[in-house]
């Protein structure tokens, strides 16, 4: 995959114009561009608005925040919310007769469902909605530069009766107020259920105050951190809301870590979940990261040496839409604005701007974990960052760190400190779906919905839902990586699969 760690391949690849600045794990440089600002989001939050202050002359990032009911602002952590990182006798939709309107896999994961063909497409209003910051590890000391931090977000929509609930796990990089989120929590509020959406054990915030490793990517450790987060929600919400059934729900990598989540609960029948819906989960992590990294690695214009080059043009017709439409978020439906305005020739540049979208959370991810684990991988080993203190440099740095080697540098030499006799095949093993097989092909409670064409499975990794999950898959003939979540059509196939759950109405 590649040689010398880190600092060869910066070297090798040529990325960015470097200025020495410290020395950090094994010898690696931290570098900075000789123009300064990180492109597009930074790991930390600050980060965007120190690009788009830059470029723009003000602080303008905002988005509603319709899962709340009511029309709060907040700032985002990133300017792309696109992936989210990471099927017998099945039910295979038929190409004739679905209608989802983009066919092209590319441009159906960047560009999502159009507001026109969306079940759900109107901000949820009138929702009684509990938001609050939950303290996972009540003696935790966080790094002084996530000052902002107080306790990881999540959110519940219940009902004023009894009714199920369930849990929506957001996918790689996401929050639990996601588009994808939001858009399945309005689908299954509508229908009668409580909704307790929780963020990607991925996210900076869930990895700040609730991954207990600091380290996530090992999906069996991440799910035993989401299921303690589940249940704290739950101890949280005490008899506000009165609960019938447990169901669980992710999409992408939320889609694998829900099925870990149900198998940890036939151990220690917490929740009981009743039905588990996978919606375009990953086959083998591993795999799908493998994909998505070389998506942009292969399809930048004039290759890897261009990256900065190519994030500043995405930037620039980012920033020209931006100031020229009346109102725009900075979610999918901005996305689709700006392919309107400027749509691609081919689908190079789109594959591009799905590998650049995952690096970005990857990014995130590494940055936000060296700095908790202090592994001296990005940042100096013992370096305290200071509140105010710019972090372009080492963004840099972890904008150029393909999650493979994350798995390699810093991943497995952790499990391996835990597991003496582990070998690398050993880890790759534990962060795939065939690890758990037997239980996927046994349980009759757990679903998957997938998409023929999904970008982030490898040649013929679809057939393992066909085989193993049976007339519980539904397989839709294209949609890309999850951008026909919102179809009406998926919405309501979706709903159909809780059709029986006791749900008051």
């Amino acid at each position: 995959m590649h040689q010398g760690g880190a600092e060869s391949c910066l070297h090798r690849r040529h990325l960015i114009e470097p200025v020495a600045l410290e020395q950090g794990f094994r010898g690696q440089l931290v570098w900075r561009s000789v123009h300064g600002s990180l492109i597009l989001c930074g790991c930390p939050w600050r980060l965007a608005f120190e690009c788009l202050q830059r470029r723009m002359g003000f602080i303008g990032v905002s988005e509603k925040i319709y899962f709340q009911g009511n029309q709060a602002m907040k700032f985002r952590s990133s300017l792309w919310v696109l992936l989210g990182l990471l099927t017998g006798a099945s039910a295979w939709a038929s190409a004739e007769g679905y209608t989802f309107p983009f066919d092209n896999p590319y441009v159906a994961t960047v560009l999502g469902t159009p507001r026109d063909v969306a079940a759900e497409p109107k901000p949820l209003r009138g929702a009684n909605v509990r938001n609050f910051n939950l303290q996972v590890f009540e003696d935790r000391e966080k790094p002084d530069v996530f000052w902002y931090d107080r306790g990881l977000r999540t959110a519940v929509a219940y009902q004023d009766h009894k009714a199920p609930l369930i849990f929506l796990i957001a996918g790689t990089g996401a929050s639990f107020d996601s588009p994808k989120n939001r858009g399945m929590a309005r689908a299954f509020y509508k229908k009668g259920f409580h909704v307790a959406a929780i963020s990607s054990s991925t996210h900076p915030n869930f990895i700040v105050s609730a991954s207990s490793s600091g380290l996530p990517g090992h999906i069996v450790d991440d799910s035993k951190d989401i299921y303690r987060v589940m249940q704290l929600m739950m101890e949280e919400m005490g008899d506000r809301i009165e609960v019938s059934e447990y169901h669980v729900a992710g999409y992408s990598l939320g889609g694998a870590q829900a099925a870990f989540v149900s198998k940890l609960d036939e151990e220690k029948r917490v929740f009981n979940f009743k039905k588990v819906l996978m919606i375009n989960p990953p086959v083998s992590l591993y795999n799908s990261v493998n994909i998505l990294d070389t998506m942009l690695e292969e399809n930048i214009p004039g290759g890897p040496d261009n990256f900065d080059a190519f994030v500043d043009r995405l930037m620039d017709a980012f920033t020209e839409v931006y100031t020229t439409v009346d109102h725009v978020e900075f979610n999918d439906e901005f996305l689709y604005t700006v392919y309107r305005h400027r749509p691609p020739k081919d689908d190079e540049p789109l594959a591009a701007l799905i590998g650049t979208s995952f690096r970005i959370a990857s990014a995130n991810m590494v940055f936000t974990s060296d700095v908790m684990t202090n592994a001296g991988y990005i940042v100096p080993k013992n370096r305290v960052l200071s509140r105010g203190e710019s972090l372009t440099g080492y963004s840099k740095v972890a904008h150029r760190i393909t999650f493979l080697q994350y798995f390699d540098e810093l991943l497995f030499p952790y499990y391996k400190s835990k597991q003496p006799g582990l070998t690398r095949q050993d880890l790759l093993d534990q962060l795939s779906l065939r690890s758990i097989e037997d239980y996927l092909r046994n349980s009759d409670k757990i679903y998957v919905m997938h998409n023929a064409d999904d970008l982030i499975l490898q040649k013929g990794e679809i057939d393992f839902f066909t085989e193993v999950f049976g007339s519980r898959a539904k397989i839709y003939p294209f949609g890309g990586h999850c951008g026909n979540m919102d179809y009406e059509v998926n919405v309501d196939h979706m709903l159909g699969l809780f059709a029986d759950a006791g749900a008051g109405q």
